[in-house]
């Protein structure tokens, strides 16, 4: 038995779908994402859009006679911020075309 999907069907999941990734995309760039390093000595935000928006460094952690120790900790920071970002989007974007049925149309 050949089962063609309901193209109408199809569209209205599309069109759920996509209402579904806006919403969650707009969410997303609302939320804001931290990150550490030396222990908390360096923080960086970003925002749900991978922005930078703060980095906020203690004044116990500066070395004058080490600047290459506190640019390792901004970068080890936002880099840390960054990744929380895109776990976050992964989480909650990846799986909304899960729910997509097809009904064979690909195969």
């Amino acid at each position: 038995m050949n089962r063609q999907p309901d193209m109408r069907k199809l569209m209205r999941q599309a069109q759920k779908m996509q209402e579904e990734l806006m919403a969650a995309q707009s969410a997303l760039a609302a939320e804001t994402f931290e990150g550490s390093a030396g222990g908390g000595m360096v923080k960086a935000v970003v925002s749900g859009q991978s922005e930078l928006l703060r980095v906020e460094i203690s004044p116990e952690v500066i070395d004058p006679e080490d600047p290459e120790m506190l640019g390792d900790l901004v970068v080890a920071a936002v880099n840390s911020a960054l990744r929380a970002a895109g776990d976050a989007a992964q989480d909650r974007l990846g799986g909304l075309a899960g729910g997509l049925d097809l009904g064979g149309l690909l195969g």
